[in-house]
């Protein structure tokens, strides 16, 4: 046995594998990314705007540093309520938002952002991945150049903030209300005049006057945003966003440039985000509320059956208006109405009431 050959046989592979993981490692250097991130709530919002920076976080460590999604703040890049258009165009790679802020632009979108009267996040994210909710979103969000991920789903919202106690379906008349996504379409029909301002405006807009009422968030959410300090009558629950879906835009010809395993970890840290959103929006509820009433003096109502009862004859107003002039928004709400409808099998009697 010559050992001499052998030894320099095996020098050769190592020296052959050696150059090939420097192949593979320069290969992936040459693919490393480095995107911006145009996002419509400051990073310092709890949930809203700390999951898209948790977003920046994770993906750096799980690509190991070869993908970079540096966050922005509102404004930074572009005005909040802009980001849709510029990952549309390619003017910026990425956006963090919620579809629902875009429903003037299409409003079957907003049923992956919420939906009135909708599911609860369990039921909700069940139909997103197992019922059709993936692939129409994919099919309308890509006839606009964009790829969007879901990358959390939070709590119930609440419903509104008001100077006043709201008593009757009557004292909404006349009012001028920051309102979000469908939910505005049901006020409007309820004769509310709704603004969408983003965020980071509405304080100063209610302590103005420029509109009556708001409503925004979660409690610990709205509790930042010291909505409490001009109106003290906080009305839960939050029937037009029993969950909110937030998501990750990307341009699609962007994303489509991405290797499937950059695609993956993208993918898995927003599957991560939503499971840390769920969690973490369940969990920081109550303090906020003891909060609002023990040292802001807000007075929590619940909305009477009532006007709920108005509210949701109102939702089936609007649906069946867009269900007869808008094809897109017909298609999703047939999806997602016949997954609801089946799901009940289930969920009326697999859960205590």
């Amino acid at each position: 046995m010559n050992i001499r050959k052998i030894l320099t046989g095996t020098a050769a592979a190592v020296a052959l594998g050696v150059v090939g993981a420097a192949g593979v490692a320069n290969e992936a250097s040459a693919q490393s990314i480095e995107w911006s991130m145009a996002s419509t709530y400051p990073g310092s919002l709890p949930q809203l705007g700390t999951l898209g920076k948790r977003i920046e976080e994770q993906i750096a460590l799980v690509s190991g540093g070869d993908i970079e999604i540096r966050f922005y703040e509102p404004n930074a890049l572009m005005p909040a309520l802009e980001v849709f258009d510029a990952v549309s165009i390619g003017a910026v790679e990425a956006g963090w938002s919620t579809p629902g802020y875009w429903t003037g632009t299409e409003p079957a979108l907003a049923l992956f952002g919420a939906v009135p009267f909708g599911p609860a996040a369990p039921e909700y994210i069940a139909w997103f991945y197992f019922g059709g909710g993936k692939e129409l979103m994919d099919e309308i969000y890509a006839q606009y150049g964009i790829k969007s991920v879901i990358c959390g789903v939070i709590a119930p919202e609440a419903s509104g903030w008001f100077r006043e106690p709201i008593e009757s379906a009557e004292d909404l008349e006349g009012l001028v209300m920051r309102f979000f996504g469908l939910g505005a379409r049901v006020m409007e029909r309820m004769g509310v005049s709704t603004q969408l301002i983003a965020g980071g405006d509405i304080f100063p807009a209610l302590e103005l006057g420029t509109i009556d009422a708001t409503e925004f968030s979660m409690p610990a959410i709205d509790l930042n945003l010291g909505f409490y300090q001009v109106a003290s009558h906080y009305y839960l629950p939050g029937w037009h966003q029993q969950s909110t879906m937030f998501d990750l835009m990307m341009n699609l010809d962007m994303w489509n440039d991405l290797t499937d395993t950059q695609r993956a970890q993208i993918e898995s840290v927003c599957g991560d985000n939503v499971r840390y959103a769920i969690a973490e929006g369940e969990a920081i509820q109550f303090a906020a509320m003891q909060e609002l009433v023990d040292q802001h003096g807000v007075t929590i109502h619940q909305w009477s059956d009532e006007i709920l009862d108005e509210l949701r004859a109102a939702w089936a107003d609007e649906v069946a208006d867009l269900t007869a002039t808008d094809e897109n928004f017909a298609r999703v709400w047939e999806s997602l109405s016949t997954f609801r409808e089946n799901y009940a099998i289930w969920g009326e009697r697999g859960y205590l009431d």
